[in-house]
């Protein structure tokens, strides 16, 4: 089986030992570490990412993927700097004051970190001001906010309403998700996007950095 198509099947699998070997082989024939990354852990993960969203992968499955997929990169982050892999921005990701369900939210953080974003987690019951905090002391493009219970989806809005009082409007873009939100309540409390999934919120934050 060509390197590549293993590689992807060994993410699928979960099997982080697999991963790590065949890393490490590629790494000897000379493959590029952008080539390995790019077309060989992201990408894996991107079809991960396409499968769940077809309900053909669950919950537990992309997580393991995606701590094949970090067993991956660990092999070949020494070589990032030697070979002008970076990342491709800073993500503040947190769910939010009230709120401690975290499954979604870290589905989404390693969802974005897999497409090459460096990913601060802040965990859970996460209030405004440390999101504010965070973004400065990052300088993150993108704040991530997630929650699961309706009664905390107002402390979404108080977030992105402190990001704007301490200024940092125009300099991060918000993104919010989570099993009881909409597209219209994101729009209605001033968030500049909404995913109602992991691989649609990797996608939107790629989206944001290019236009």
């Amino acid at each position: 089986m060509p390197f590549f198509e293993e590689l992807t099947e060994s993410i699928i699998q979960g099997d982080d030992s697999k991963v790590k070997e065949l890393v490490h082989q590629a790494m000897q024939n000379k493959i590029p570490v952008k080539e390995i990354l790019n077309d060989g852990l992201i990408k894996a993960m991107n079809i991960v990412g396409g499968k769940f969203k077809n309900g053909e992968l669950y919950v537990p499955d992309v997580l393991w993927a995606a701590q094949a997929m970090k067993a991956g990169v660990e092999v070949i982050r020494p070589f990032f700097k030697k070979s002008e892999v970076g990342p491709l921005a800073k993500v503040v990701i947190g769910t939010v004051e009230g709120d401690i369900h975290e499954i979604g939210k870290n589905l989404v953080a390693m969802m974005v970190e897999a497409n090459g974003f460096d990913v601060v987690d802040l965990g859970v019951d996460v209030p405004p001001e440390k999101f504010v905090e965070s973004v400065k002391a990052t300088g993150a493009k993108i704040c991530m906010m997630s929650a699961l219970l309706t009664t905390t989806m107002p402390a979404m809005k108080k977030t992105i309403e402190a990001l704007k009082e301490a200024g940092l409007g125009g300099k991060v873009k918000t993104m919010v998700g989570g099993a009881p939100l909409t597209n219209k309540f994101a729009l209605e409390i001033g968030a500049n996007g909404y995913s109602p999934d992991a691989s649609g919120a990797a996608d939107l934050a790629k989206k944001w950095l290019t236009d």
